[in-house]
This record gives C-alpha cells, structure tokens and sequence, in this order.
C-alpha cells in the first residue's frame, strides 16, 4: 500500500489508489488537465465564436419545430445557468425535462420551479415508477459497491435520449463543463453507469422486480447509435465561456431566488446522504477532492481554502443519522439493515461482469479523434 499523499498543487490524495505524482509532488490529474484539456479550452473570443457558430446551427435545424434542443434540469447551478444563458442570451427553445426519480430536495424543486416560471417555459417531468427505483437502489446497497447512485445517473442519462428521440430532436444542451469538472472522479468511486453487463448482473443476484418501464440504456445506444446513426449531438455550452461558479450562483440568487445546495449534487436527498456520507465514510472517496481540485487548477479557489473545508465532514455524524432514518424509511426498509449493508465487506466492480475494456477502448477512440482531451479516471 501506499503512503499517504496528497498533490502540492490541488487536494488529490492517494485515497485515488491509481494516482502518480512528478518529482515535484504534482499529481497526474493535475498535470493531464494542464497538458491536455487547458490548452484546447477556449473560454475568449474564439470559443464565444464557436458557440455563436453552433447556435445558428441549432436555430436553423430548429425551424419549424416546437423546440430546437433538449437540456435535463436537476435544479442544481450548472443547468439552472446554462437554461438562463440559453434561452435569454442565445434565444434557443429548449425541451426542458426532469426526473423525479423520488429523491428530489425542497431546494431543487424550488429551484427548478423558479427557473422555468421566470423563463416561461414548460416542463416535462418523466417520474419513475418508484417500486423500481427503490428496488434498483437496494440492489446497489447489497453489492456493496461505492456508486450506489447508478440507478438515478442511468435513469437521468437514459431519459434524456429517450426524449431526443422522441421528440427527432438532434441537439443535447448538458452543463458538465470543464470549469468546475476537469478532474474526473476515479474508475474505481465511480464506475460507469452504462454498463449494462455490470447491471444484468446485479440485478440477476439481487434483484427482486422485473422493472419492465425502468428506462435502461446501454452505453451502445447512446454513444454509438443515437449520436452516429441518429445524429444526435451533446453539446457543452458552459466550455465556450468564462464560467465562474460563485459568480454563476450569486446571479441566479438575485435573478431568479434561486437556493444554492449545501454542495455539488446535493439537489438530490440520496446523492447528500450518499456523497456526504456513505461513499466517505464507508469507502474513504470524499468527492469534495474532486470538486475543490477542479476549482483549485481552474484558478477559482486557493489550495488553502480547499484544504480548510476539507477539515470538517461533509456531514456530521448527528446529521448523518437523521440521513439514515430518512434513506431507510424511503427505502421501506428498518434502518438497522442500512447500517448492516453500510457495515458489509466493500466490493468493486471487478467483483462483478463488467464492460470495463468496451469502456476502455471506446474512450481511447473518442481522444483519438479529438472527441475527448483527456482520459484520466
């Protein structure tokens, strides 16, 4: 094993068992962020010419049709922005859609009713059937495996082309952005949520619903056919401008009395308890790393300030029980079994069938032709 570490640049540490450093102490995530994705960011007037270029696109393709683009809202800063930047600066008529997957915070849906009361438009809410949710997020917790919030990714990720393909729509709007997510969680938090090999057996082990309407999609479907065969495109709109996190979330607070969550993600009331908690505490990846590291390299947070928050817990050991009652009593289940699961031997997906090397080598793919700068998990 390792000795601890962590990077002298951002607050990477070796709780990423696959992280490097140079002879200066600098991780490799740092340095794959300078040598790979900074040098083909463009944020001034050549990335606001891009963005101009695909707009048009978007507009002219849109003729005729009730909406022009797709775009999720979970409620959290990086779509609520990127909905106002769109629809008010761009003049775009976004397909606005969310999934109610159960777990939605007061704070999201008051953000989320904000936003789209203000910009006057409509909203699709696919809801989903919450037997199988519940029962795809226990057979998470009893494979004990760190990403336990697959089945909420895989239904946002599934429904969002279900809906571009309803509705023959061939532009994607998504607010990942490099700003404030250029260093990626590692392969082993958080493992892919397409991999539908992974899934089959999870669910032939302990699953106990046949989920016959859960939106499932292969990462085939929509990384191969829809965006190839179908022509469907995403697009990053936040990657074309500067976007500062704080200045993003002090405009939508005046704006539009928008709510900030506690943390990134936190829209969620599973995501808290998982993030926050759970995946912390159970596995030792504290996601915060991450997002502080992403601000830190992106010059939007001092090293220090990262390091200050970092010395206190996401969420206490106090609010961490009330988290459980909460989880367990949405789940149906007493919350002694919580704690039995929380306690079980941790597993990755290596224990389990995986389509890590169709992952593996899609990526490599998509660097090659300049789809993706950077591969490091």
């Amino acid at each position: 094993m390792k000795d601890y570490q962590v990077c002298t640049n951002c607050v990477m540490d070796t709780t990423d068992t696959k992280i490097t450093f140079d002879e200066n102490g600098v991780c490799d995530h740092c340095l794959d962020f300078e040598q790979n994705v900074q040098p083909n960011w463009h944020t001034d007037e050549r990335g606001k010419h891009e963005l101009d270029a695909i707009v048009s696109k978007i507009k002219k393709d849109g003729e005729g049709r009730d909406f022009d683009c797709i775009m999720g809202m979970s409620g959290g800063a990086d779509s609520s922005y990127l909905l106002h930047v769109m629809v008010k600066e761009y003049g775009l008529r976004p397909l606005v859609f969310h999934v109610d997957g159960g777990w939605n915070s007061d704070v999201a849906v008051h953000n989320i009713n904000v936003m789209i009361d203000k910009l006057g438009l409509d909203l699709f809410t696919e809801v989903i059937n919450w037997e199988e949710m519940k029962d795809f997020q226990l057979t998470f917790l009893k494979s004990n495996l760190p990403n336990i919030d697959i089945p909420q990714d895989h239904a946002f990720v599934a429904t969002l082309y279900d809906f571009a393909d309803k509705y023959k729509i061939k532009y994607i709007l998504n607010g990942g952005n490099i700003s404030t997510e250029c260093i990626r969680n590692p392969l082993e938090w958080l493992y892919y949520g397409t991999d539908m090999a992974l899934i089959k057996d999870l669910r032939k082990q302990f699953s106990t619903n046949p989920m016959k309407t859960y939106p499932f999609s292969s990462v085939l479907r929509h990384k191969f056919y829809l965006r190839y065969i179908k022509k469907v495109q995403v697009i990053k709109p936040l990657n074309y401008f500067p976007y500062i996190k704080t200045e993003a979330v002090k405009f939508l607070q005046d704006e539009y009395s928008w709510k900030a969550p506690a943390q990134k993600h936190f829209e969620s009331r599973f995501t808290k308890f998982y993030e926050g908690y759970w995946l912390p505490k159970k596995f030792g990846y504290d996601t915060r790393k991450v997002q502080l590291s992403s601000l830190i390299v992106t010059g939007q947070m001092s090293r220090d300030e990262a390091l200050k928050i970092l010395e206190k817990p996401a969420i206490s050991e106090e609010e961490a029980k009330h988290e459980f009652e909460f989880v367990a009593n949405k789940l149906e289940i007493p919350v002694e079994e919580l704690y039995a699961y929380f306690n079980q031997p941790n597993k990755t997906y290596k224990d389990y069938k995986n389509q890590e090397s169709l992952f593996d080598f899609g990526a490599k793919i998509l660097k090659f032709i300049g789809v993706e700068r950077s591969i490091k998990r």
